[in-house]
This record gives C-alpha cells, sequence and structure tokens, in this order.
C-alpha cells in the first residue's frame, strides 16, 4: 500500500516559505557556489514517519525556477516522481527533525561560521557569553553563556549524521560542521530564520572578539 502523500495546499505553503527564505538568505551571499540547504517539514509528524520539502541539489539559489524543491521522506527519498535529486545532506535533516521534532531546518555557509569552527575545533564547540543576541534562543538569564557543538566535516554524509544525536544541546538549535557551515532549527520558518540570522552574528561577534584580544 503507498504512502499518503501530504496534503497539496501545505506542500505549496512550505514551498512558497522556501522560496521566501532562499531569496533572503541568497541576498546576505550565504549560498556561496551553489551550497546550503533548506527544508520545512509538511504535515503531521511523529518519530517514525513524517515528511519535508528541501532544496533540490546543484540549484542556484539567488534565482527561482520551476524545480527548486521537492517533497522526501523520513529517510530522505523522494515521495513523489522527480529527476531531481534532494540536497547531498538530506540525512542530516533527516536526523535532527527525528531527534527534535522541530518544523524547519537551515543550512548556510558563511566566512564566519567557518573560521570560528576551526578556531574551536579542538575544543568541540563555540563558546559564546554575555551577548545579547543568545535570548534569541530563549536564554534570558543575565550574562548567559552557550556553547554551539561543532561536528567533522566528512565527505560521507552518514558518518556525520550518526554523529548527530551525541551532539545535540537541547537548548541550542543549532550544530556546525567544522569549516563547512551552520544547521539551525525551530519550530516553523520563523523561528529557524531568527536562530539562524543569532547565530550568523554570535559567529562574527566570537571572531572579532578573539582578533581584538591579541
Amino acid at each position: 500500500m503507498s504512502r499518503p502523500l501530504p496534503n497539496l495546499e501545505l506542500k505549496q505553503l512550505a514551498y512558497s516559505e522556501l522560496r521566501e527564505i532562499k531569496t533572503t538568505f541568497a541576498n546576505k551571499g550565504w549560498f556561496p557556489g551553489t551550497s546550503g540547504n533548506l527544508s520545512i517539514r509538511v504535515g503531521d509528524f511523529n518519530q517514525d514517519q513524517f515528511a519535508f520539502a528541501i532544496t533540490a541539489s546543484g540549484k542556484d539559489k539567488s534565482v527561482h525556477t520551476p524545480e527548486d524543491f521537492l517533497l522526501v521522506d523520513e529517510s530522505g527519498k523522494p515521495l513523489e516522481p522527480t529527476s531531481l535529486k534532494p540536497s547531498a545532506e538530506t540525512l542530516i535533516h533527516c536526523e535532527i527533525y527525528r531527534l527534535t521534532g522541530c518544523g524547519a531546518i537551515f543550512h548556510i555557509h558563511s566566512v564566519f561560521n567557518n573560521i570560528v569552527s576551526e578556531l574551536f575545533a579542538e575544543r568541540g564547540s563555540i563558546p559564546v557569553q554575555g551577548v545579547e543576541l543568545i535570548k534569541a534562543f530563549n536564554i534570558w538569564e543575565d550574562e548567559a553563556s552557550v556553547e554551539v557543538p561543532i561536528l567533522p566535516n566528512y565527505s560521507d554524509i552518514p558518518k556525520i549524521a550518526a554523529l548527530v544525536e551525541g551532539s545535540l544541546n537541547p537548548s541550542i538549535p543549532g550544530i556546525v560542521l567544522r569549516k563547512h557551515g551552520i544547521y539551525a532549527w525551530g519550530a516553523n520558518a520563523f523561528e529557524a530564520k531568527r536562530n539562524l540570522e543569532a547565530f550568523e552574528f554570535l559567529f562574527e561577534y566570537v571572531y572579532r572578539w578573539e582578533q581584538l584580544k591579541r
């Protein structure tokens, strides 16, 4: 028996949200060389079975085409007949959805997230203390500190995906791949975008502060 597809209206809504986010991030220069990927959960969620819309592999994210997105299941396989390939890093999205139950995951590459991931690679996390934008993660203590997890960047994506569960911090909606980029998530597209923008501000702050200390 074939698996029922998510409601068409919900799929089109997810595609519309992805298109808007894609434009915003492309304008910031966060998708160099077709890099990065975006996804939004579609329909109901349970840990064993869910679906999400994700950017297709190898597309120029600064332009729009009718083939920018596709729908995949919890294992990253397309749910509809298509010639499109999901992003190469879809399995990482699968793991984050499974473990967090979030509603959207955004992954981008920037100079600052790459540099700070290398600066603190041996530590295994990027430390940030007392910066106002930490409040974006609903952490409200005075002089709060956070540690953003860093994972190694393997060419074997399943090898990275296998490390996600052991690295997640429930209070920190993001992980960084070393010299690669940030994955940020939230309950919906709004929260995921807010969290990603906060991470990028914090990474730039950390980098510039490290330079001033020298």
